[in-house]
């Protein structure tokens, strides 16, 4: 995890397998190793600076976006989903957000301590804090650095309303944190689900866990009594588009109890590498997908305007918005996350205790 890899230029079509560094990690149970070596992904290596942060909690002011507060334990994410917004914040940090947002990691170590004080300060007003929004907060590292745990330990024991939101079947590890945490309508997990294709989410997601072990997931943390919604993001056209009422679908059978949609956004530098990979893995609709993503953001690539970079506009935009709305009251989901965050308790926050040297932070 400390060696730094050589870095190459990610996506390109002269080397396609420039993402793919080898490492020596730890196995989890992400869903490719249940097939036989040779289907597995190939390993990944990263590098990862630890960062003593000066704040932890980012406020948003986006009408698009269910949430008012929200953490970010690391930046970069190893999962390398091609399509993620985040990429570009790479940029700030002088580091590429091609290669460099999938390999050179930050771990915000004083993450938990952070929010401790913040959360002692006196005249704090808990509201719902949302965890992993720019990065996953799951992804491999976690499972090595704990700082996730530690943030969901500290929201436990005050009893702080907290929501979730992942790929990855890490977050079963802390099912006795949320469970109670649930219980007392504290806790909930979105789960984001791209496709149900297994071949696309190889290329499209390399390191994310599977789509079918997201499904098990979603079943193990229902089983459980967390609350879990599904965020079926991105909806790419003629790639994910097709499996949108199947997703719904596969989502309620396993226990979901709400969904929503995202349409694929191209922000800054994540157009041109979207546009490589597409034309990489799919150049016989490369054009066609271009054309549908360019009529749903006006004529554009993006439209990065608030109540239409998520749901588009136009004829597309309304008629996946319309068998979205139809699959979801065919399978008996609920579609509004923001009113499930909303509804956390906030009435039984509980101070926590901090010192002169946490207070100090601020």
């Amino acid at each position: 995890m400390s060696h730094p890899a050589p870095f190459k230029g990610r996506g390109a079509v002269s080397n396609l397998q420039g993402r793919f560094e080898v490492q020596l990690r730890e196995r989890a149970d992400d869903g490719w190793y249940t097939a036989s070596e040779d289907e597995a992904p190939l390993p990944f290596r990263t590098h990862v600076t630890e960062e003593v942060a000066k704040s932890i909690l980012s406020h948003n002011q986006s009408p698009d976006i269910p949430f008012g507060v929200s953490i970010n334990p690391y930046r970069g994410c190893e999962h390398g989903c091609i399509y993620c917004f985040a990429r570009p914040t790479h940029a700030y940090l002088g580091l590429s957000p091609g290669l460099d947002f999938e390999s050179r990691l930050v771990a915000k170590v004083n993450a938990p301590e952070l929010l401790r004080a913040a959360l002692a300060r006196p005249g704090y007003v808990p509201e719902p804090i949302s965890v992993g929004i720019n990065t996953d907060a799951y992804q491999p590292v976690e499972r090595e650095r704990r700082i996730t745990r530690r943030i969901l330990e500290l929201l436990h024991d005050c009893q702080h309303p907290v929501a979730l939101i992942t790929k990855s079947s890490l977050v079963e590890r802390d099912i006795d944190l949320l469970a109670p945490m649930a219980a007392r309508h504290q806790a909930i997990v979105a789960i984001t689900l791209t496709t149900l294709d297994p071949e696309i989410a190889r290329t499209l997601e390399p390191r994310a866990t599977t789509p079918l072990r997201r499904l098990r997931t979603i079943r193990t943390l229902t089983d459980a009594g967390i609350p879990v919604g599904v965020s079926i993001a991105p909806v790419i056209p003629f790639i994910t588009e097709p499996d949108l009422e199947r997703i719904v679908e596969a989502v309620a059978d396993a226990g979901a109890v709400s969904a929503h949609y995202v349409v694929l956004r191209l922000p800054h530098e994540v157009n041109p590498l979207f546009q490589q990979w597409l034309q990489a893995h799919f150049p016989e609709r490369a054009q066609r997908v271009m054309n549908r993503v360019r009529e749903i953001h006006g004529g554009k690539d993006y439209d990065a305007s608030f109540g239409k970079r998520m749901r588009g506009e136009g004829v597309w935009a309304d008629l996946i918005a319309q068998r979205f709305a139809k699959a979801v009251q065919r399978h008996g989901l609920a579609s509004e996350h923001r009113t499930r965050v909303g509804q956390l308790d906030t009435s039984a926050f509980r101070p926590p205790s901090a010192n002169p040297d946490q207070l100090a932070l601020f």
